[in-house]
Order: structure tokens, then sequence, then C-alpha cells
């Protein structure tokens, strides 16, 4: 088992300010982890296509301009064992604000910064009115492609596995 240990970058965005999220639309916790969990893990490309695709264009300030740093993953062998630093990954990094005063962060995997603007862009969408759409045009394509990837991946490794057995020797 492996985990992600992220290391907070400096200077916070303060959301704590009354414009950052209009108090009607404040998404479930839950639901919000997944579809950043879904296009922080995403493809870039496939990112990308899906948002030209979407023809969505809001009006947004940039916070944060994307910038591109890094995260140590940490592992444990055995799921069990002593937690040890397997090594740094690359991640990029967003925030905006829609003009209706949504706040959006996008936090990817690798050096996309246009991924990362994206990332930042759904998440805001998804505090307004067209979450419905930024669901469908989005996030469940994603989502339907990672479960078939995971899917995939987990029948390769079905077709390699080993059944031991033992015969009785008769030594009694």
């Amino acid at each position: 088992m492996i985990c992600l240990v992220v290391y907070i970058f400096p200077d916070p965005i303060n959301m704590s300010d009354t414009q950052a999220r209009p108090s009607n639309n404040i998404p479930d916790t839950d639901a919000r982890k997944a579809w950043l969990s879904t296009l922080a893990k995403a493809p870039s490309e496939r990112v990308l296509q899906l948002w030209a695709k979407a023809g969505l264009s809001p009006d947004h300030d940039i916070l944060r301009s994307p910038e591109i740093g890094a995260v140590m993953v940490r592992g444990r062998a055995g799921a069990t064992g002593s937690p040890f630093n397997l090594g740094e990954m690359s991640v990029t990094r967003c925030s905006v604000r829609l003009r209706e005063g949504c706040v959006g962060h996008g936090y990817v995997q690798g050096r996309s910064k246009e991924h990362a603007r994206i990332a930042a862009l759904v998440d805001a969408l998804m505090q307004t009115p067209l979450a419905p759409k930024v669901r469908v045009q989005m996030l469940q394509p994603l989502q339907k492609e990672a479960r078939d990837a995971a899917t995939s991946r987990q029948k390769k490794a079905a077709a390699t596995k080993v059944e031991f057995f033992t015969m009785a020797r008769g030594e009694d």
C-alpha cells in the first residue's frame, strides 16, 4: 500500500473571506474529494479534450497562477510496516475565482499547468448551477475510464494468479 503525504505550499488562500464561496452552494465534502481526486489522477490530454468538447469558458480571475512543485510519496511494506519515503512526485496547483464568487482549487499530478487550471475551473463550476452539466461532460467520462482501467488491471493480475496446494504425504 502506498500513501501520499502532501506538504502544503506556503501562503494558503484565505477561505474565511466572505466572497470566497456563496453559502448556498457549499458542496458535500466527500463529493468534492471525489471529483478533485478524479481530476487529479486523470490524464492531462483527456482532461483537455473533454474541456474543449464541453465548450465551457467561464469568466474567472486567477487567484494563484499554475505553479509546479513536489510532494513526498510515502509507502509501507506490506501495508503494515514502518512508513518510508518512496520518492518525490511532481504536482501542479492552481486556484481560481469565478465572477459569481465560487473559488476552485486544482492539484494535479504531473507538470501540466493547463490541466491544473481546468481542474480548478471544474472545482469552481461544480459549486454553481452548472454542476450537472460539468458532471455529465467532464467527471462521469473520467470516472468511467478510471473504473475501466482499474478493472483491466485487476483482470490482468488475476490471470497471473497461481494456486498452490499440498498433497497429504501419508506419513502419520
